[in-house]
C-alpha cells in the first residue's frame, strides 16, 4: 500500500490492518525523501505516522477537526489529506506550508506555529459545536514538551471545568525540541512506568501460574500486593482530579491499538486524555539516535554563512569563566540558540525551563534583582510569548537582563508563524528599554561585551546567519558607525542591522551614498540625526521589521519633533503577513533590495 493510493482520509476505512501498516511505511520514506530534500521538521513527524493514520482511520475530517499542537508534525495529515504529490512543494514558495494552515486545505482545522495553543483551540471548536448542536468530534494533538507552556494548563483546566468532549492526543516521546525539563516531564516519566507496571506483572503471574501447586497460591499473595505497589507507581492522578478521563499509556507505533483506544473515547460524552508514547525520528537510524539535532534539519547543499547563535555561545562561555553573575536561559531551544556547549559546561549555570517564555523573562527579572547577570536567548517570534512580562517584570524597575533575540527578520521556510518581523515595533516604545542590532560575529560579541556592565535591560537582535566580520569603531552608548563617509553626496542611508547594510554597501557600488551603521535602535543617535537634518539632504532607513513603530517611524518622530528640514523615507516590511519560504524574495517583495533603494534616492532627489 503507497501513500499515493490514498487520494482522502476515507479511503483509510476500507485498508485493513497489515494495509495500513504498509501504507505507514509509505508515509516515512516519503518524509524522508522530501524533509532531506527541502529541509523540515524531521524527527517529530517520524514519530507520528501511526497516529496520525489512526486518527484519520477512526475520525471523519474535515467535519472532525484535528489540532496540532505547533503544527510541525503535521506532515503525514497533509499526506493523507490530498496532498500526497504536492508534498514535493514543502516550505517552498508556492508550495504547501510546514505547518497547518486553513487557506490550503478544509482538513487543516486551525493555523499552528507556537507551542502550547491546541487545548484552547480545541476547547473553543468543541463550543461552537455545541452552540450549533453539530454531531462531530474535536481532537488536539500535544506533545509532552508543549505542556511545559503555562497555556496549556490554562486551557486543561477550563476543559476540566466545561466538561465538553474534548479528545486530548498526548503525544508522549519525552522530547520538546531540547530534552524535556521540568515536574511535568518527571510525572509523565511515572506515568510510562505504569506500562511497564502492567507488562511486568502480567508476565510475572503468567510465570508463576504454571509453578504446581503453589502457583494459584502465590498469585493470591501477589494480588493483595499488587494495590500497594500500584498506588506506588501510579500515586498521581493529576489529569482525572482535573475532570478529564485518563488513557494510557499507549503504543503510539501499534496502529491496531490506537485505533481501539481511539473509537473508544470517541463515544465519551466528557474530555478525555489519551497518553501515546511515540519515538521521535522513528524510521530513520541517525534521527532516532538524535532526535535532537533531526528536530529540523537544513535542506541538502544549503548554505546559511556565519551562525550568530555560535558567536553568543562562545562568549558566553568565556564570560562565565571570568564573571561569576552570568547565567544564560533558554525555552527548549538551546541548541538553536548557540547554548548548547554552555549547557555541558556550565550546568549550574544554564536554565532551560522548557516552551515557558512568559516564565523565562520573570525568572531572569528576578535572577537580575538577584544580583546576576542573565542572557535570555530567544527566536524572535517566541519572544512575542513574554511581552507583558518585558514591561511589567522587567523594564518597570530596568532590570538588567540581556534579550539575546536570535531569528530576527524574515525567516524563510518555516513561514508566517516564525517571521521575527514585530520586535522592533513592541520592544522600541518600551520605556528603559535598550536596543541594539549587530552587523556581524565582531560586532555582536563586542556588544555583547558591553552588556556585561550594562545595569539595564537590552534587547540585542540578530538574524541567524551573517557574511564576513569587518573592522568596528569602539561600542559608545547611542552612537552610530559611519561605514561609508562620503563628501559628495547629501544622501544618508541608516542601517539598522547586517540585512540592511548589505543592502546599502550593494546600492553604493553604482551611488554616491553615506552609510550608517545604526547599532543603537533606542536610544537613537540624536547627535548625528540633528547633523544630517539639513536643506537638500536625504535620509533614508532601511530594516528588517515591520514599518509600523519600527526604526524609521522612531527616526521620522524624531526629525518632526525637531523642525524635519531633509527629506526623509523608510523602507520596511508593510502591514502584511510573510509567508514566503525564501528570506531572498521575502526581502524583495518588501522593498529590502539595492535596486529600490537606488530608486528610492533618485525618487527623493527629484523633489
Amino acid at each position: 500500500m503507497d501513500y499515493s493510493d490514498i487520494k482522502s482520509p476515507s479511503e483509510l476505512k476500507r485498508l485493513n490492518i497489515k494495509e495500513l501498516g504498509e501504507l505507514c511505511a509509505s508515509i516515512r520514506e516519503r518524509i524522508i525523501s522530501v524533509v532531506e530534500k527541502n529541509g523540515g521538521h524531521l524527527a517529530s513527524n517520524l514519530g507520528t505516522v501511526e497516529l496520525t493514520v489512526a486518527m484519520h482511520y477512526v475520525f471523519d475530517c474535515p467535519k472532525d477537526k484535528i489540532v496540532f499542537d505547533v503544527g510541525h508534525q503535521s506532515y503525514t495529515h497533509k499526506i493523507l489529506t490530498g496532498r500526497g504529490e504536492a508534498f514535493d512543494g514543502l516550505r517552498r514558495n508556492n508550495g504547501i506550508s510546514g505547518f497547518p494552515k486553513p487557506s490550503e486545505s478544509e482538513c487543516d482545522a486551525f493555523t499552528a506555529g507556537h507551542a502550547s495553543t491546541s487545548l484552547s483551540v480545541a476547547l473553543g471548536l468543541a463550543e461552537a459545536n455545541r452552540q450549533y448542536q453539530v454531531d462531530a468530534d474535536v481532537i488536539a494533538v500535544i506533545g509532552d514538551g508543549a505542556l511545559t507552556g503555562g497555556m496549556a494548563y490554562e486551557a486543561l483546566n477550563a476543559i476540566g471545568s466545561e466538561q465538553l468532549p474534548v479528545i486530548i492526543v498526548l503525544n508522549d516521546n519525552n522530547m520538546s525540541i531540547s530534552k524535556n525539563v521540568g515536574a511535568m516531564s518527571k510525572y509523565l516519566t511515572r506515568l510510562r512506568v505504569s506500562k511497564k507496571y502492567t507488562g511486568m506483572k502480567n508476565q510475572i503471574k503468567r510465570a508463576v501460574s504454571i509453578i504446581p501447586l503453589l502457583g494459584d497460591g502465590i498469585i493470591h499473595v501477589m494480588e493483595k500486593g499488587k494495590k500497594l505497589l500500584k498506588r506506588i507507581v501510579l500515586s498521581n492522578k493529576m489529569f482525572e482530579e482535573m475532570g478529564i478521563s485518563y488513557y494510557g499509556p499507549f503504543d503510539g507505533h501499534n496502529v491496531a491499538e490506537l485505533i481501539e483506544i481511539l473509537n473508544q473515547v470517541r463515544k465519551k460524552e466528557t474530555p478525555s486524555l489519551v497518553h501515546i508514547i511515540t519515538d521521535k525520528g522513528r524510521g530513520l537510524k541517525s534521527a532516532l539516535s538524535d532526535p535532537e539535532h533531526s528536530h529540523g534539519i537544513s535542506c541538502v547543499g544549503a548554505s546559511c554563512g556565519n551562525d550568530f547563535s555560535k558567536v553568543l555561545g562562545d562568549f558566553l562561555l568565556d564570560a562565565a569563566a571570568k564573571d561569576k553573575r552570568v547565567m544564560a536561559v533558554t525555552a527548549a531551544m538551546s541548541i538553536g540558540t548557540g547554548l548548547e556547549k554552555f549547557s555541558a559546561v556550565y550546568p549550574d549555570k544554564f536554565k532551560d525551563v522548557g516552551i515557558a517564555e512568559e516564565h523565562a523573562v520573570t525568572y531572569c527579572a528576578a535572577l537580575a534583582a538577584g544580583g546576576l547577570k542573565p542572557y535570555f536567548a530567544v527566536y524572535s517570534t517566541f519572544l512575542q510569548r513574554g511581552f507583558d512580562q518585558i514591561i511589567h517584570d522587567v523594564c518597570i524597575d530596568s532590570h538588567a537582563v540581556t534579550f539575546c533575540v536570535d531569528r530576527a527578520g524574515v525567516v524563510g521556510a518555516d513561514g508566517v508563524t516564525h517571521q521575527g518581523v514585530f520586535d522592533l515595533s513592541y520592544l522600541l516604545p518600551i520605556p528603559n528599554m535598550t536596543v541594539m542590532c549587530p552587523t556581524d560575529g565582531a560586532e555582536l560579541k563586542a556588544m555583547l561585551e558591553f552588556s556585561l556592565t550594562f545595569a539595564a535591560p537590552l534587547a540585542i537582535r540578530y538574524p541567524k546567519s551573517y557574511g564576513e566580520d569587518r573592522s568596528h569603531t569602539d561600542i559608545v552608548y547611542g552612537k552610530w558607525e559611519e561605514v561609508c563617509n562620503t563628501a559628495k553626496s547629501k544622501v544618508y542611508v541608516l542601517c539598522a542591522g547586517g540585512r540592511a547594510l548589505d543592502i546599502a554597501l550593494d546600492a553604493k557600488k553604482s551611488e554616491k551614498i553615506n552609510v550608517i551603521n545604526a547599532r543603537f535602535v533606542k536610544p537613537l543617535d540624536t547627535e548625528y540625526l540633528d547633523k544630517i537634518n539639513a536643506q537638500g539632504n536625504i535620509v533614508i532607513t532601511i530594516e528588517d521589521n515591520m514599518r509600523a513603530g519600527g526604526f524609521g517611524m522612531s527616526v521620522l518622530g524624531y526629525l518632526n519633533s525637531n523642525k524635519m528640514r531633509c527629506k526623509f523615507d523608510s523602507i520596511a516590511h508593510d502591514n502584511m503577513f510573510i509567508d514566503n519560504r525564501d528570506i531572498s524574495s521575502s526581502l524583495s517583495d518588501s522593498g529590502l533590495t539595492a535596486e529600490n533603494l537606488i530608486s528610492l534616492i533618485k525618487s527623493l532627489e527629484q523633489k
